[in-house]
């Protein structure tokens, strides 16, 4: 049956809901007897022990039964505390899709200049390129190297703007993967994991943490526009979390979330009965079996209707100043889009989202198989003042302490050359920066070799990347745990080779 809005919504609201729980509940009890042992067993195997969790029960990091204990949704109003105090409070990762070349960006490689042109030595070991290594000639950087700040860090002059925030960086130039391919790596800068399926970063943080605002998700995407990441959303999922802690998709303009408004105005009476309604409907129905998709949908028309009033002013962005608005390039055509996205994630984060991810690059993004010069140079020029202007911003408006911000990709590109001046994928050996709260500005952690092909000096794991982001947000990896058919999973994998990078921490 149909059920549409009318003057009678009152009626329907304490009528109908008895005749559909009356035949759910004939359903359910018909089949109780068949499932009852293969229920306990699944209830066994899906609720988390004792020894899961934190000690401090109710109210520690990660624990579900915390939310639960103070009464409220497990993705709104329900902050818990980390379990050791904090450098950090909130994350802007800002991810560059597709792979940016870190020998033209952040390592300088001299070698790499004085090869150039010759084969890549045989002392370099074997390499996997897409053609043979005699024929793809070592290129040198594309723009020249210049130390920059009193620390002297060394940046590439396709990045003047984000250049003078030198002594703000920490940059790992010692990154390394597992997959040489766009998807899988992209999940294992997002998830920790080659493979599909598994929370993302962002996932974790909301369920250990939970949100600051009870009006806005506690994890938010801005995607580019231009085109879709590849892997697709679930770059940005829950995996086997609760389905409520996935990324949130926001966009520019008057609709920052699409059908967050009514095609067609409801006067408010009708809208209230008809939202009563289905959350009478929602309550018998979930009395008969516990579904984490459905509670996540409840939630989530429950967060969207707190939204409706929230979002429009936090998209609007003319409350802002002109200077403030030329600080992240919106009077500029080329980063004007970019600039927009950067200003939206400190506009969120100042209003209680805990982790916001920009993504610059479409469907190829920074993927510079055949002409790095150009690829490099616009994106650059997209993104190197927005980017620049956002530290300022972030300084200036007492959010620079709590706020840390990440830049990278899912790798870095071949000190070879492809397709004449273009270069491969390359996820062993590669740079990505961070700054902000907690850590430590003006240096440059590890090393590759001599041209930049692989990580050889402090390496530092994928893995080792999410461990140092959740202890500057106070939580231990190894204690952030959720029970999943039989394991207490985390960010990290089982592997115990795992390391907080403090040489990079205040």
């Amino acid at each position: 049956m149909r059920v549409s809005p009318t003057s009678h919504s009152s009626q329907l609201a304490t009528q109908l809901p008895v005749s559909l729980a009356s035949r759910r509940r004939w359903l359910a009890e018909a089949g109780s007897g068949l499932g009852l042992l293969a229920l306990g067993s699944l209830l066994a195997d899906d609720t988390p022990p004792p020894h899961s969790l934190p000690s401090t029960s109710t109210a520690s990091a990660g624990s579900l039964n915390g939310a639960a204990a103070h009464g409220k949704s497990s993705n709104n109003a329900c902050e818990q505390p980390p379990h050791f105090p904090a450098r950090a409070r909130r994350i802007i990762w800002l991810f560059m899709h597709g792979g940016p070349s870190h020998v033209d960006l952040f390592d300088p490689k001299p070698e790499l200049s004085a090869l150039s042109g010759q084969s890549l030595p045989a002392s370099f070991g074997p390499v996997m390129t897409r053609r043979k290594v005699a024929e793809n000639p070592l290129l040198p950087a594309v723009k020249p190297f210049r130390p920059h700040g009193e620390s002297g860090l060394q940046i590439s002059d396709f990045l003047p703007e984000i250049s003078r925030h030198a002594d703000d960086l920490a940059v790992i130039r010692s990154m390394h993967g597992d997959s040489v391919n766009h998807p899988q790596s992209v999940y294992q800068m997002n998830t920790g994991s080659i493979l599909m399926g598994r929370p993302s970063v962002g996932s974790w943080l909301a369920y250990g943490l939970g949100a600051e605002s009870s009006d806005l998700p506690a994890f938010v995407v801005l995607p580019d526009p231009g085109g879709g990441v590849k892997g697709g959303p679930p770059a940005w999922g829950s995996g086997f979390l609760p389905a409520t802690y996935q990324g949130v998709t926001m966009r520019g303009g008057d609709s920052p979330i699409l059908h967050l408004r009514s095609a067609e105005p409801i006067p408010p009476d009708r809208r209230q009965a008809t939202n009563e309604l289905l959350r009478e409907l929602n309550r018998r129905h979930q009395q008969h079996r516990g579904d984490d998709e459905l509670s996540a949908r409840i939630r989530a028309y429950e967060l969207s209707f707190r939204m409706q009033a929230t979002a429009p002013e936090l998209v609007d962005l003319r409350s802002e100043s002109a200077e403030t608005e030329r600080l992240y390039g919106l009077d500029k055509n080329e980063c004007a889009e970019f600039g927009r996205r950067c200003l939206l994630a400190r506009r969120l984060i100042e209003r209680g989202v805990r982790f916001v991810q920009v993504y610059s690059g479409d469907t190829n993004g920074w993927d510079a198989h055949n002409d790095l010069p150009k690829n490099h140079e616009q994106l650059c020029r997209t993104t190197d003042l927005p980017i620049a202007g956002l530290l300022t911003d972030l300084k200036r408006r007492g959010l620079w302490n709590d706020t840390l911000v990440v830049w990278g990709g899912e790798f870095g590109r071949m000190p070879m050359s492809e397709s004449g001046t273009g270069r491969d994928h390359n996820p062993w050996g590669y740079s990505v920066w961070l700054a902000g709260g907690g850590v430590r500005g003006g240096m440059a952690y590890g090393a590759t070799d001599a041209v930049g092909l692989r990580a050889e000096e402090n390496r530092v794991a994928v893995r080792d990347l999410h461990a140092t982001l959740l202890h500057l947000l106070g939580l231990d990896f190894r204690q952030l745990t959720f029970h999943h058919h039989g394991l207490d999973e985390r960010l990290t994998g089982p592997s115990e080779d795992v390391r907080v990078v403090r040489e990079i921490l205040t």
